[in-house]
């Protein structure tokens, strides 16, 4: 019987995640690649498994994984987005703050998406309509809450919006530390925190379209209920670009007045 695309993108996401938990704490080749950034084995070879599944279910469709690029005719119009170890500096120092994402497009829309933990052995998912945490084998609803006041920050570059935007003035801003309680773990697996209710929200700056790490969480959390804008309250991938993802439109709201009052600081200058 044919698999469903929602099916896919989950045994996609759990292929790659096996392959990431089998190489933790093992000597891992690194593949250098720019600003001090690199891939190790386990990014290249959790890519591969990942892709296997796709390619043998879909093989019309156009794959772009992070690691291999762009493969596949693409004839179908739609296209994979492969991310398979979001966290590559955490896990090559033994750190198990990790995700692996996949996300499928059709046409504009991100139809259905996964980010899976590879060592909690949940697989956030999403089908378009509903956003669900799967651990084993049963399916929960995502449901997203601002109680905890823990909002994520991404302080890893690029930061084209760097004069009116930035993540570190951000962490700085007595109002942000009243109001919120920061945190950094540097993978986009907090993004699918925010539907989960484990984060009340989560920002970046950068351009997101098309974007291998956030194309599964942004689908996630629209799909979970959130109030996804870029930081400048535009809708996605227009304006500035960026991501303001929140539980909740009052915690939206807070974190919107905190990003503009950085460019009107800056205009002052």
């Amino acid at each position: 019987m044919p698999i469903s695309d929602a099916d896919l993108v989950v045994a996609a996401a759990q292929a790659g995640a096996a392959v990431v938990r089998s190489h933790y704490g093992s000597a891992l080749t690194h593949f250098p690649k720019f600003a001090g950034d690199f891939a190790t084995t386990a990014d290249v070879e959790a890519e591969a498994a990942i892709l296997d599944v796709l390619r043998s279910a879909r093989p019309n469709d156009l794959f772009v994984g992070e690691e291999s690029g762009r493969t596949g005719t693409g004839v179908s119009g739609r296209v994979w987005f492969v991310d398979p170890l979001c966290g590559t500096l955490n896990y090559a120092v033994r750190n198990m703050l990790a995700a692996v994402n996949v996300a499928l497009r059709v046409g504009e829309q991100v139809t259905v998406a996964a980010s899976a933990d590879p060592f909690s052995h949940e697989v956030f998912w999403t089908d378009g309509a509903g956003a669900y945490v799967r651990h084993g084998g049963v399916d929960q609803r995502l449901d997203p809450s601002s109680e905890s006041r823990l909002v994520d920050v991404n302080l890893d570059p690029p930061f084209p919006n760097i004069d009116v935007f930035s993540a570190a003035r951000l962490l700085a801003d007595q109002g942000f530390i009243d109001t919120f309680r920061p945190r950094v773990v540097s993978t986009t697996l907090a993004v699918a925190w925010v539907a989960a209710g484990r984060r009340a929200a989560y920002i970046t700056d950068g351009h997101l379209r098309d974007n291998v790490h956030f194309a599964a969480g942004i689908a996630l959390c629209q799909a979970a209920g959130c109030v996804v804008t870029g930081i400048d309250g535009k809708p996605l991938h227009t304006g500035l670009g960026g991501l303001v993802v929140a539980a909740d439109e009052q915690t939206h709201a807070a974190l919107l007045t905190l990003v503009r009052n950085q460019s009107a600081r800056s205009r002052s200058i």
